[in-house]
């Protein structure tokens, strides 16, 4: 179930980050946050502190590794302001570097890391400030040069903080040799960011909470993004925890032999896989049933990967379809989706918009092809797509989801992926050869929701719309592309 957020959490000021953590951080605690550089953990800490200075806290910015002016550049290029935020620099003074300042009697990293220690407390106790970042423990692992030492100066800062009612965050760039699991020990939680870049495309980046003592949280990993304004974080989907009652009534298509031929249409909170050959009509079909619905006041939107939304609007024309109009009165929109751009995290996010937000009731991913290509491995999308069919389902949303096989004829074509045992319903198109003209053939192959005809009828697309024709009774072997006709006097192949 879904964890109940806490109204006494502390709020990091990322949606997605509190949805995860259920409301946010245990007040008065320490925390580490991890990543590799650029991972986002500088972003990650303003928007914190900016959160805290919303909610009428103080905060406290440490730095030794960053100046103030190079701070506020971060700032200034999200739009924010770091007024009201003190930003306290423990960066080496021009003394540091003259010659007779290396000269002493102790090893200089002593007398540095007791300095700034000394610093950082006095600070906080004339201060007092509600949430404070540490940036970075990176600075403090090199200055106490040894294992043990790093590690009291850490606990030392813990055991300081404890009582002061002070939230504290601790970044770490993790750059020491080996992963130093002993401070995730001493931290209340730990979030880990991660940071990677594809072969093609843009990089992708994502958190996972490794740790956080008392509090239910989502766990596995969550994609995020770096935007303008900040880190924006995209929850794990989980349908468990999202349902809603809904009207089971069928989506019918307008035209009465299509509807015929899948019983009566497609039920509400059923997925339908449509499949076949390049350009055998299986968007024109998904695009056919959205603008059914929007034609009936619903919403619908379409997530076009290989299509742009130009050239799907002059081909729905050119098929009688107005689907221009519909995305004109608003009713339906087209979202067009770039592979390389686009992490799964944040296409699921833009799903659940499209539902929760928007109010759609039919959606269209065309296709999964292109959905497959935003995948780093193909066995994480049967995975991911198995629970976003789910939520669709529980939310009462007619889903449509197109795959282009491989191949034109016969009977060795192949998909990217197998996801008909997903999907409730699914409509097979396929082509064939009868009478020195190649022909579509459309069928239903299954439809968990109800009876279906079992017949293989021939799919026209024209200009005054989509026509089907009588089932094939005089033909066999329409499937591989190569039927056999048994003559007959009533021909029931529809013409053209």
């Amino acid at each position: 179930m879904q964890a109940i957020a806490d109204t006494t959490a502390v709020a990091t000021g990322i949606g997605g980050l509190d949805n995860i953590l259920a409301g946010g951080f245990t007040p008065n605690r320490i925390y580490l946050i991890e990543g590799d550089p650029g991972s986002g953990k500088t972003t990650l800490a303003l928007q914190y502190l900016l959160e805290g200075r919303r909610a009428g806290e103080s905060g406290m910015y440490v730095s030794l590794s960053e100046t103030k002016e190079e701070l506020e550049g971060v700032a200034r290029s999200h739009g924010w302001s770091l007024e009201g935020i003190h930003c306290h620099e423990l960066l080496p003074s021009d003394e540091s570097l003259l010659p007779d300042a290396q000269t002493r009697l102790f090893h200089p990293s002593e007398v540095e890391l007791s300095d700034t220690t000394r610093s950082i407390l006095a600070e906080v106790d004339a201060r007092k400030p509600s949430r404070v970042v540490f940036d970075s423990l990176s600075e403090m692992r090199l200055l106490a040069q040894h294992p043990l030492r790093y590690r009291r100066q850490v606990l030392a800062l813990k055991q300081f903080f404890i009582g002061r009612e002070c939230t504290v965050l601790l970044l770490d760039d993790r750059t020491a040799a080996d992963n130093d699991l002993q401070l995730h020990s001493l931290a209340h939680g730990v979030i880990s960011l991660e940071h990677t870049a594809q072969e093609y495309g843009s990089e992708r980046r994502r958190l996972r909470i490794m740790k956080m003592r008392g509090r239910a949280f989502r766990g596995g990993f969550h994609d995020f993004i770096i935007r303008t304004g900040g880190l924006e974080v995209f929850p794990r989907l989980v349908a468990a925890e999202h349902y809603r009652a809904f009207d089971d009534a069928p989506l019918k298509s307008g035209i009465a032999d299509l509807d015929q031929l899948t019983g009566g249409g497609l039920h509400r909170g059923t997925s339908t896989l449509l499949m076949g050959p390049a350009g055998s009509g299986k968007s024109t079909l998904a695009t056919l049933w959205a603008v059914a619905a929007a034609e009936r006041g619903e919403r619908a939107v379409i997530f076009t990967f290989d299509e742009s939304m130009a050239t799907l609007a002059m081909r729905s024309q050119g098929l009688g379809i107005d689907l221009k109009r519909q995305m004109d009165a608003r009713r339906i929109r087209v979202q067009q989706v770039d592979p390389g751009e686009l992490s799964p995290g944040e296409f699921i996010h833009s799903i659940r918009r499209a539902v929760e937000r928007e109010g759609a009731r039919v959606l269209v991913i065309d296709s999964l092809n292109g959905y497959l290509n935003a995948m780093p491995e193909e066995r994480y999308l049967t995975i991911q797509l198995h629970e976003v069919l789910t939520y669709l389902g529980q939310q009462g949303v007619v889903t449509l989801m197109v795959v282009a096989q491989r191949g034109l004829l016969g009977s060795g074509m192949q998909a990217p992926i197998d996801a008909s045992y997903l999907a409730d319903t699914v409509i097979a198109l396929r082509y064939f050869e009868a009478r020195g003209k190649l022909r579509r053939a459309i069928s239903v192959i299954k439809k968990r929701s109800g009876a279906h005809e079992d017949t293989l009828r021939e799919l026209s697309l024209r200009r005054s719309g989509i026509v089907l024709g009588k089932p094939l009774h005089d033909f066999h072997g329409v499937m591989s592309g190569m039927p056999t006709m048994v003559p007959r006097d009533d021909q029931d192949l529809a013409r053209t």
